[in-house]
Formats: C-alpha cells, structure tokens, sequence
C-alpha cells in the first residue's frame, strides 16, 4: 500500500510522516517533490506468532508513506507530484486542529473549512485533467470517429459536469471498465481519502470523540472516506518512550493505543485490505492483501511461481492455531483445512500454499 500525505503547510503532516516511519525529515530531504519512508504496519498476532515459533525472522506488513510538499490555496495542481501520485492507493490530508505561534492563514481554527477547502482544491485540479481530455477526445472524434473515443467522451463529460458541480470523483459510482479508463489520469479526488486531524495536546476529550469532536461527523458519511483524530505532540513523547513506560503514559491520559495505529488501521479498511500469515522456523510474516481475494491470488503476493504451480492451500484461522497451540493439533482437531484455488482468505488466515512448478 502507498499512501501519499498531504495538507495546507503548517499542520504537522511532516511531523506525522517522520513518526509514521521512523524517518528523519531534515536528514531524509525531498526527492521529485517528496520524502518517502516505510511504516511497519503493527500488528499482535504476528507478535503471537512470533512467539509460538521463534523464528529466524519476523516481517510485519508494511505501508509506504510519501511526504508531499505544503500547499496554499490554489496550488494543487502546480504543487502536487502527480507522477508520484498516480501509484498512491490513498490520500491522507493532514489538517490542523491546534493553535500555534505561527498563525494559520485563515485566522481560526476551523477542521471543517479546511476539509472543505483542501477537497475544493483536488476537485480544481481534477477539472483541469478532465477538460483537456474532453478537448483531446473532441479532435480525435473530429478526425477519426471512432467507437471508443466516443465512449470515453460519454465518461469524461460526466465526470466535468460532477466536478464542476464541486462533487469528488469518489462520491460517483462507476464501472469497472469506467474506472478502467481513468485509471492513468490521476484523478485525485477519486482517490480513498483518510482525514486525520492533528490536535493540541490538551485536546484529549475531543479526540476520544474522534470526528464528531472536530465537527466532521459528514464526512464518515462520504463514500471511501475515513477520519482519525490524533495529537502530533502526544504521539511524539510515546514515541519517545519504551514499551513499558510507553503504556504507563497512554494509560493516565487513557489512551488505549497510539493514534498512528489508528491511522495504519483506518487505511486498511479504507482500501479494503486485510492481512495473511505464513509461519515457521525461518521466518513469521505478515502479508497485505485486499478482501475477497481467492487462494491462488493470494499465492501470488508471495511469488508468481507459488500462483502459477498452486496447488492447494493447507491453512487455519489465527484463533484457531492459538487455541490448538501448534499445526499438529490443529490437524488432529480437524481446524487445519485444505482448500482450492478458489477459496476467499479471510483475515488472518495462517497458510501454507502447496505448488509444483
């Protein structure tokens, strides 16, 4: 998964990144307009896992980040690193809820306006993108008259009049061949958006509220829209601490888990994505794939020779293989299954695939 952050400058987005992915910003620098770094994804049944089989190596899951450069009002089409952009899977725009020395340039403090706004934006560089095609598709129909251009024009006039109408490619619902046909053009309001609110840090009532305590109830309402509110500030002094103290700190302030935790969990089931476990001796790991995704598929986020010599897939549910304790006593207690090419993973099944290449 790739997740590029971005937001109106001083909001703490960088802030964010670099506790997201361990990186350091000043040291990192921008490449094309750009930091990038890695976040492990956390997750305690690999922790589980981990420790039933003490393996040479542990994997987790991971998500990329891409750090985009602030932008004012206006510049999203100018600032934003489209060719970057085009392979993210989401968007997470970072908004600021807490007040600062240096001012923000709306004067107050608003969560809302400032969603409204950044989406304004998108939907702006969005029409840009969608009127040169229809300009291009008009001169090709003018001299070529051909079937398939005359499809698309159908498809790129609806999505100008959505957009400009204000409307977010991903309130529209489309086909899969529509959404085939816009796939290369970095549509960036049709992309899933996670809104994560950065609050001050005596803002823990509000943020046990979540969306409802910034005023962004509406938007939970949004197709492929997800919010998650979260202190930059608090999450840099857990960061900061170790695992025993880390949990003494969220448990006075009531914290249950970081909210950087939430953010990796709230994209998860904005993009539909889930996770698999291959386990043994030499390795323990954790592998990303979306829902509804059948065995072989599955197969192949390993390697292309697992799918292309699948033969089956010898697996148990987490909970099941916990209970039993090892892939002997799930055998004999007959939760260890065989299953074919067809069978839906489901999240945190332990597999084993059999091919023969």
């Amino acid at each position: 998964m790739k997740i590029g952050l971005f937001g109106f400058p001083f909001t703490g987005k960088t802030t964010i990144f670099c506790l997201l992915t361990g990186r350091d910003a000043a040291a990192q620098g921008r490449n094309g307009g750009a930091r990038v770094g890695v976040s492990k994804v956390p997750d305690p049944r690999l922790e589980r896992l981990t420790a039933m089989y003490r393996p040479k190596k542990k994997t987790p899951a991971t998500v990329e980040y891409l750090d985009l450069a602030g932008m004012e009002k206006g510049q999203a089409a100018k600032v934003l690193p489209l060719d970057q952009l085009r392979t993210a899977d989401a968007l997470t725009h970072v908004v600021r809820g807490f007040q600062d020395s240096v001012p923000h340039s709306e004067g107050s403090i608003d969560p809302a306006r400032d969603v409204v706004a950044m989406e304004t934006e998108l939907v702006l560089a969005d029409l840009i993108v969608a009127e040169k095609r229809v300009e291009r598709l008009e001169a090709q129909i003018s001299k070529n008259n051909r079937d398939e251009d005359k499809n698309e024009l159908k498809l790129f006039r609806h999505v100008t009049k959505a957009l400009e109408e204000g409307t977010p490619l991903r309130d529209l619902e489309f086909s899969e061949q529509e959404r085939f046909l816009l796939r290369g053009y970095t549509f960036l309001s049709l992309k899933p958006l996670l809104i994560a609110v950065n609050a001050d840090e005596s803002d823990l009532a509000r943020l046990a509220q979540g969306a409802s305590g910034f005023g962004l109830d509406e938007f939970t309402k949004k197709p492929q829209t997800e919010v998650v509110a979260l202190s930059a500030k608090i999450e840099s002094e857990i960061a900061q601490l170790d695992e025993e103290d880390a949990q003494g700190f969220m448990s006075d302030l009531g914290i249950d888990e970081p909210a950087l935790n939430r953010m990796i969990r709230a994209s998860y089931n904005l993009l539909g994505r889930m996770s698999f476990f291959t386990v043994g001796q030499d390795e323990c790991r954790a592998w990303t794939i979306r829902k509804s995704t059948p065995a072989r598929a599955a197969a192949r986020t390993i390697h292309s020779d697992i799918e292309r010599g699948f033969i089956r897939a010898e697996l148990v549910g987490f909970d099941d293989l916990v209970s039993a304790g090892s892939w002997a006593a799930c055998r004999d207690r007959g939760t260890l299954r065989l299953e074919g090419k067809d069978y839906v993973m489901q999240d945190g099944d332990v597999v084993d695939f059999r091919f023969n290449v």
